[in-house]
C-alpha cells in the first residue's frame, strides 16, 4: 500500500488534469456520444506517454462499458453484431501481430482522413435528405475488421464502426446499445494482448483506480444528457464528431509522419 500511495503522490498536476479530462471524455463517448472516445488517449498523452495513458485506459473502460451496456445494451442490434464481431477479431489478431510493422501515425492519418470525407458526405447526405441504407454483409464483416485493427494499433476502432452503421439511421437508443455491445466485446478481447505486453503492473492498475471514480460519473453524465437529445439532433452531432474526431487523427497521423 504505501508503494501505491507513493505512485498516486508522484505524479504531476500536469499529470492528473490530462487524465480527468481523458477519462472524462471517455465517459461521455460510453454514456451515449459515440466517437469521442477516441479523442481519450491524445488528450492523456498531454500528461503522460500514451502507453501508459493505454494501459491507464483498458481497466477503466472495462468497467465503463458494464454501465453502459446495462444502460443501453438491451436495444443492440444483433444482426449489426453479428456481422461486425468476427470480423473485429480478425482485425484484432492482425493488429497485434502487425503492431511492430505498422506505424501508428500511418493508421491515425489514413483513419483521420477517412472520417472526415465521410461525415462531411454524410452532412451533405443529410441536408438532401438521403434515405437510410443496410449495407452488404460483406461490408459488415471488413468494417467491423477494420475496426479491430484501428483498436488494436492504435485505439481508434470508432470511426470504422460509425462509417457502416450511421448510414443505417438505427433509433438512436438502438445505435448506441449496439456501440456499447461492440465496443465492450472488442476490449475484452484487447486483454490478453495488454496482458502479454506486462501493462496491468500494480502502479498502472493503482492510478486507473484512481480515476475510475471520474470515469464512472461521466459515463452516468453521459447517458443523462444523451436521452435528452432527440434522434435528428443526435445523428446531427454523431456526424459532426466524426468530422472533429476524423481531423483530430488526421493532425495526430501526418504531425508523426
Amino acid at each position: 500500500m504505501p508503494e501505491l500511495l507513493s505512485v498516486l503522490s508522484s505524479q504531476s498536476l500536469v499529470f492528473w488534469l490530462a487524465a480527468l479530462a481523458g477519462v472524462t471524455i471517455l465517459g461521455l463517448a460510453k454514456g451515449g456520444f459515440a466517437g469521442l472516445g477516441v479523442l481519450g488517449v491524445p488528450i492523456m498523452a498531454l500528461g503522460m506517454s500514451p502507453v501508459l495513458a493505454a494501459a491507464i485506459l483498458l481497466p477503466i473502460l472495462l468497467v465503463q462499458d458494464v454501465f453502459s451496456v446495462r444502460a443501453f445494451g438491451a436495444h443492440r442490434d444483433n444482426r449489426v453484431l453479428a456481422l461486425m464481431l468476427p470480423g473485429s477479431c480478425l482485425g484484432i489478431f492482425a493488429g497485434w501481430a502487425l503492431a511492430r510493422f505498422v506505424p501508428v501515425a500511418a493508421v491515425e492519418a489514413a483513419v483521420g482522413v477517412i472520417a472526415l470525407g465521410f461525415g462531411i458526405q454524410r452532412i451533405w447526405a443529410e441536408h438532401r435528405g438521403t434515405p437510410a441504407r443496410v449495407g452488404r454483409p460483406w461490408q459488415g464483416v471488413a468494417m467491423g475488421a477494420a475496426a479491430g485493427f484501428t483498436s488494436q494499433i492504435a485505439h481508434a476502432g470508432g470511426p470504422p464502426f460509425q462509417m457502416h452503421v450511421l448510414p443505417m439511421k438505427l433509433p438512436r437508443d438502438m445505435f448506441i446499445g449496439t456501440s456499447s455491445v461492440f465496443f465492450a466485446v472488442i476490449n475484452w478481447l484487447k486483454v490478453p494482448a495488454y496482458a502479454a505486453l506486462g501493462t496491468f503492473t500494480p502502479a498502472n492498475m493503482a492510478l486507473a483506480a484512481a480515476l475510475l471514480p471520474a470515469a464512472l460519473a461521466s459515463t452516468w453524465a453521459g447517458t443523462v444528457l444523451v436521452r435528452r437529445v432527440d434522434g435528428p439532433r443526435f445523428y446531427a452531432i454523431m456526424h459532426a464528431l466524426m468530422i472533429l474526431v476524423g481531423g483530430k487523427l488526421a493532425w495526430d497521423g501526418f504531425s508523426g509522419l
